[in-house]
C-alpha cells in the first residue's frame, strides 16, 4: 500500500491545533507489550518488521481495516480524528507504545489516524501474525482480555471522576456554613488535587516501562542476557511503583464507596501460583524458601480478580521485604465455614501488638528498629479495604513458635460481596 503523505500547511496545523478534551486512550502497553518481549526472539524476528516515516506520513487512516499494528520504536506520532483541514487531536504517542492494536482486537474499522510528526521507526506487526500469537498462547489471550477489562474500568472511572469533579467544582465556598464545614471542603479539595497528580504519574510510568520492553525485544541476544539482572531489576519495580499509584487512587475510591467490584469466578491457586511466578526475582535475590500449601481442590470463588492479584502481590512484597536474607515464606489456602483463609508467614522479626491493627491505616509506618524499612505504608491499607469491600475480614498474628508473622484474609464462598455505592 502506498504511504499517504500531509501537505506542509495540513502537517502545520496539526502541530498547532490544541488537544480535545477528550484525549484517546493509552495504548495497552504493559501487557502486550510484555508478552512479546517474553517471545523467543526468533519468532519476533519472522513477525516483526521495522518500517521508516518521515514527519507528515500518514501511518494509519480513520475508517481503514485494521490490518496491523505497531510499537514506537523512535520518534512520535499524533492521533488524529476527521479532517486534517479542521482536526481533532485526540492524544500523542511515542517510544515505548503500542498504535492500531485496537482494530485487530475489536476487528472494527479505526476509529483514528495516527500521522507521524517526528522521524518514526516502527516495529510492524500483522494481523495473520497477531492472531496466530494468540491463537497459540492461552496466557496472551487471558492478558489481553484483562486489559480490555482495566481499560473499559479505567474510562468509566474517569468519566465518573469528570462528573463529581464538575459537580465539586460548581459549588460556591459560599454556600458553606460554618469553619469546620469550610475546613472539610478544603481537605476535600487537597485529596482531589492529590488524585489529579497520581493520576499524571501512571502516564511517565507506563512510558518507562514501554521503553524498556522495547529493549527487551529489539537488543541484540548476548547483550540482553549480559543484562537481564538489570532488566528484571527495573520491570520489578515499574511493577511496584504501578501497584503504588493504583493503590492510591483505589484507597480513595474504597473509602469513598465509589468503587465497583468486577466480579467473576476466579481459580484462587492458580491466581496464587501466577502471583508468586511474576515476584520470583526478588526471592531468589534474598536467596528465601518459599512454601506452598494449596489443596488440590479448592471452589471457585465469586471476586475481583485484578484487585484479588493485587491483595496478593501486596502481602508478598510486604513479606520479601521483612523476612531476613535466607528466611522462610510459606502461602497456604484453606476452605473454613463457608469461607476460603489465605495465609502468608515469613520468618523474622515480629509485629508488636500495639501496631497490629493500625499498620492497615493509610501511611502506617512499624514501629521498632528491626521492623523499620522504606515503604509508602499503602499496600496494607489497599488490602484491607479490598477485602472487606467483598465482604472478607484481614488481619495479622504472630507466627508459630513466635517466629516472624502471619497475615490473613477471608473471602465468603457463598455469600455476596457488599455492594458499592455509586
Amino acid at each position: 500500500m502506498t504511504t499517504q503523505f500531509l501537505t506542509p500547511q495540513e502537517l502545520d496545523r496539526l502541530l498547532a491545533a490544541p488537544l480535545s478534551s477528550e484525549p484517546a486512550p493509552a495504548g495497552l502497553n504493559s501487557p502486550i507489550l510484555g508478552l512479546l518481549a517474553a517471545t523467543k526472539r526468533e519468532l519476533l524476528a519472522e513477525i516483526m518488521t521495522e518500517h521508516y516515516y518521515p514527519p507528515g506520513a500518514v501511518i494509519l487512516k480513520e475508517g481503514d481495516v485494521g490490518d496491523a499494528m505497531g510499537v514506537i520504536r523512535a520518534g512520535r506520532v499524533v492521533v488524529v480524528k476527521g479532517n486534517f483541514n479542521s482536526p481533532t487531536i485526540l492524544g500523542y504517542r511515542g517510544v515505548g507504545e503500542i498504535i492500531g492494536e485496537m482494530a485487530l482486537l475489536e476487528n472494527k474499522p479505526r476509529s483514528a489516524s495516527v500521522i507521524a510528526i517526528e522521524d518514526l521507526y516502527l516495529l510492524r506487526i500483522g494481523r495473520d501474525d497477531f492472531q496466530a500469537l494468540r491463537d497459540g498462547s492461552s496466557d496472551f489471550e487471558m492478558s489481553i482480555s484483562q486489559a480490555l477489562s482495566a481499560r473499559l474500568r479505567a474510562a468509566d472511572e474517569a468519566r465518573n471522576e469528570n462528573l463529581l469533579t464538575e459537580k465539586s467544582l460548581s459549588r460556591q465556598i459560599s454556600e458553606l456554613q460554618t469553619e469546620k464545614e469550610q475546613l472539610l471542603e478544603l481537605q476535600r479539595l487537597r485529596e482531589k488535587n492529590s488524585d489529579f497528580l497520581v493520576h499524571d504519574l501512571r502516564s511517565p510510568l507506563s512510558l518507562v516501562a514501554g521503553a524498556i520492553n522495547v529493549l527487551e525485544m529489539v537488543l541484540p541476544e548476548d547483550i540482553l542476557q549480559a543484562n537481564r539482572q538489570i532488566f528484571e531489576v527495573a520491570n520489578i519495580n515499574c511493577q511496584r511503583l504501578k501497584r503504588m499509584i493504583d493503590s492510591l487512587l483505589d484507597i480513595a475510591r474504597l473509602e469513598g464507596g465509589e468503587t465497583q467490584l468486577c466480579l467473576t469466578l476466579i481459580n484462587l491457586p492458580d491466581l496464587i501460583k501466577n502471583v508468586m511466578e511474576r515476584m520470583s526475582g526478588l526471592r531468589q535475590s534474598k536467596n528465601l524458601t518459599l512454601n506452598m500449601v494449596l489443596p488440590a481442590e479448592l471452589p471457585l470463588i465469586k471476586a475481583d480478580e485484578e484487585k484479588i492479584d493485587r491483595v496478593l502481590s501486596n502481602l508478598i512484597d510486604n513479606a520479601l521485604k521483612f523476612t531476613p536474607n535466607g528466611g522462610q515464606i510459606t502461602l497456604t489456602a484453606e476452605v473454613q465455614d463457608e469461607q476460603v483463609l489465605v495465609s502468608l508467614a515469613n520468618t523474622g522479626p515480629i509485629i508488636p501488638q500495639e501496631d497490629r491493627e493500625r499498620i492497615f491505616d493509610r501511611f502506617t509506618q512499624i514501629s521498632g528498629t528491626s521492623l523499620r524499612t522504606r515503604g509508602s505504608g499503602l499496600g496494607l491499607a489497599f488490602c484491607r479495604l479490598a477485602v472487606e469491600a467483598h465482604g472478607g475480614q484481614i488481619w495479622v498474628e504472630p507466627g508459630e513458635d513466635g517466629d516472624g508473622n502471619r497475615f490473613v484474609f477471608s473471602l465468603p464462598l457463598s455469600t455476596h460481596p457488599p455492594s458499592s455505592k455509586g
